[in-house]
């Protein structure tokens, strides 16, 4: 029974490479030959699908450096000289910049004789606006700060200190709000002098009038007749503190260099103490160099827009205590917030006024623990701090 099976699935895989061998082409005979006017009979060609033609990307060649070159490099007079200094690239046309010195245009002639305006790091394609002709146009590079203030906005420095920077957290390219406080007194109007006024008694003589002692008060009536009401101290001053510029630019913290230039630039590397091992080694050790402490930073440059400039310079001016707050990255809303006085806080967090009691403590309170004790930020650097004790 086996081997009859075995010899009919031979049969059926003879059958079938018969019919693939036979059948199949006779169904699908070949084209017949094609017979050209001087009688050559040619035979066509099956339809093959050819593949597209990729379309070719244009390139050009451009002027690049070989080398980092710095600002004020002056390049050789000739295209000898010119070896391992710069050279072509070739770019696709699309990416290359529009101002891009070309071979077509010129190339490597239009390098000669010229002056780098600003720093070209290696194989940087070389533009004709980093190229002058004179030492005089390298000033019209400018300061890095100006590069990386936005358009609508101008920088403005104002000093700062541990409290009033987020305890040093600032970095460049923060964003910060504005918190602005100020005291309010009372003055009068026209002499613009503090109030009260000084009065001045006086009595009409057969001589004249006579002048009395200035008084500081205001005339008053009471149950015994025509006072002068005094203060018994100086007038208290009121506070209040708000938000007021939102979303300012942190361009830097602390002092620019002197020739304008901070981006990119290299840290001095922190001196490595010698080892122990170094110094008991018994040979000649060089002693390791003293390391100067880095004071922080007492200045900030912020960038606003124009008209929040002259608020920065004014409350300069005018000596008002301004705190920077720290926005998260995230986050370039604008938001109202209301003035904080005596009133809003009793009111915001419900503070009641202590009722008088006809017994108390000892010894008094008079003053409760402050966090600065007085620290005065100046311009120039110069801090100031109250000797007074804290509370006092």
């Amino acid at each position: 029974m086996r081997g009859r099976l075995l010899i009919l699935i031979g049969l059926i895989v003879l059958l079938a490479i018969i019919a693939v061998v036979v059948v199949i082409p006779a169904l699908n005979p070949p084209a017949p030959a094609v017979v050209l006017d001087n009688g050559t009979a040619v035979q066509p060609v099956a339809n093959v699908t050819q593949a597209p033609t990729p379309t070719p990307i244009p390139l050009v060649k451009v002027v690049q450096a070989l080398q980092n070159l710095p600002r004020g490099y002056r390049f050789p007079n000739t295209v000898q000289e010119l070896e391992n200094i710069v050279g072509y690239a070739t770019l696709p046309e699309e990416t290359v910049p529009f101002n891009a010195i070309k071979e077509q245009d010129g190339g490597l002639e239009k390098v000669l004789g010229k002056i780098a305006r600003t720093d070209v790091f290696r194989e940087q394609p070389i533009l004709s606006t980093y190229l002058v002709t004179d030492l005089t146009s390298l000033a019209a590079v400018g300061s890095d700060a100006a590069a990386v203030l936005p358009s609508d906005r101008v920088a403005v420095s104002l000093p700062m200190d541990r409290i009033t920077s987020v305890a040093y957290g600032l970095q460049d390219g923060d964003h910060v709000d504005v918190i602005i406080s100020m005291l309010f007194i009372d003055v009068d109007e026209v002499f613009q002098s503090l109030t009260p006024n000084l009065v001045t008694l006086f009595t009409k003589t057969d001589a004249g009038i006579e002048l009395k002692q200035p008084i500081g008060g205001r005339i008053d009536t009471s149950s015994i007749g025509p006072v002068i009401v005094g203060p018994a101290e100086r007038q208290r001053p009121r506070l209040v503190t708000q938000r007021t510029i939102q979303d300012a630019l942190v361009v830097h913290v602390g002092e620019f260099p002197l020739n304008g230039r901070y981006l990119g630039e290299l840290p001095t590397p922190t001196p490595v103490p010698a080892t122990e091992e170094a110094s008991s080694g018994g040979g000649n050790t060089t002693p390791a160099p003293t390391i100067t402490p880095v004071p922080p930073p007492n200045i900030v440059t912020l960038g606003v827009t124009a008209q929040y400039a002259v608020v920065l310079v004014w409350a300069i001016d005018a000596k008002l205590p301004v705190t920077l707050a720290l926005r998260s990255v995230n986050d370039r809303s604008t938001q109202q917030t209301a003035p904080v006085t005596l009133d809003y806080m009793m009111q915001e967090f419900h503070i009641a006024v202590p009722a008088r009691r006809d017994f108390s403590i000892e010894p008094a309170i008079r003053s409760i623990r402050q966090l600065v004790t007085g620290d005065i930020i100046d311009l120039s650097g110069v801090t100031a701090t109250n000797t007074q004790p804290a509370g006092q």
